[in-house]
């Protein structure tokens, strides 16, 4: 049976804990549910001393263990700090020596926002690439020179070790260990319950050179999520400019700085990443699939289609569905 370490220091943000501990929990219920015994997973939420530690804001957290009645597991998270991270880390530095202890036995880790600090003064990302909140960017790469800070990145990753640099990230990560911990069926059930759209490839994210969601302007993060919410509606630039409070050049410009490309443009490929999931799970006609992802003009639609994929709809829908039909008859021969 896997382990997971949960650790649990003082002033760290709630959030920073408690999101692994219920996705976790709610992947463990899953799999009892199904009788899918050999996946369940032991979880145990580790403190440094005090078995009951004040969390920010006053929530108070009991632990199971303390991190030296640990010896070996299998999966760390450590939590991220409200305030000056160096100070928790100087404060509680006999985590440090656990954490090398654990990452020579094997153990995979993971950061979520400043608890990258804690990582980068173990020594454990020197020469490897990391993040960390975006308030303490500088301040980080002051003091742990040998890291490869990554501005633009939300998640990094090498050797067993991972880092988020912010909140949402934190649950990107979590649906990709769950895929890992309990396969992709569970990790599909995990992401409906705890975010807002279908499971996307964590691996591309990690390893990929795509910039889109990689980065740490925080309003053009909200016309992004605003964005893939609303991209059926017909849109228009000028609109959402408004929406957020600047002006169409301002917007354009920034969200191309931190994201590669203009907002049309990332409208255009949410919309056809939509229309993919259509073509391939549905039997609603061409025609009806623009409509659903914000193009009232089929044949529109499926030039559109066309120049950025190479097929037609109707060809991509053969192709995916003949794929799905491999996959499923190989998958049933194997029963």
């Amino acid at each position: 049976m896997k382990h997971v370490t949960i650790i649990t220091i003082p002033k760290a943000l709630g959030s920073t804990i408690t999101i692994p501990l219920e996705m976790l929990s709610a992947a463990n219920d899953i799999s009892r549910a199904r009788k899918q015994h050999s996946k369940l997973i032991t979880i145990d939420l580790a403190c440094v001393a005090d078995k009951t530690v004040e969390l920010s804001g006053g929530l108070i957290m009991q632990c199971d263990k303390t991190l030296q009645e640990i010896a070996k597991t299998d999966l760390v998270f450590v939590p991220g700090i409200w305030g000056n991270p160096r100070a928790s880390v100087r404060k509680y530095s006999a985590m440090l020596s656990w954490l090398q202890t654990q990452f020579r036995q094997g153990s995979t880790i993971c950061s979520i926002v400043t608890g990258s600090h804690f990582l980068a003064a173990a020594g454990l990302l020197d020469g490897k690439p990391a993040t960390t909140h975006w308030r303490f960017f500088d301040q980080f790469q002051r003091h742990y020179p040998r890291v490869k800070l990554q501005r633009k990145r939300f998640i990094t990753y090498a050797d067993n070790l991972y880092c988020t640099g912010s909140v949402n990230a934190a649950r990107d990560i979590m649906l990709h260990f769950i895929e890992q911990l309990y396969g992709e069926s569970i990790a599909n059930e995990i992401s409906r319950h705890f975010t807002h759209e279908l499971k996307r490839s964590y691996e591309s994210l990690l390893l990929g050179e795509d910039q889109h969601s990689t980065h740490h302007d925080e309003v053009i993060i909200k016309v992004q999520e605003w964005l893939q919410e609303n991209y059926s509606a017909q849109i228009h630039v000028s609109e959402v400019a408004d929406s957020f409070r600047m002006g169409v050049r301002s917007l354009n410009r920034r969200f191309r700085l931190a994201t590669n490309t203009a907002p049309l443009q990332y409208l255009q490929e949410i919309r056809i990443s939509h229309a993919k999931e259509l073509l391939k799970k549905s039997n609603l006609s061409v025609s009806e699939v623009a409509d659903k992802v914000g193009y009232q003009d089929a044949s529109y639609f499926a030039g559109l289609f066309k120049k950025l994929n190479a097929v037609t709809p109707n060809e991509y829908r053969r192709l995916v569905r003949n794929k799905l039909f491999v996959a499923e008859s190989r998958q049933q021969s194997a029963h």
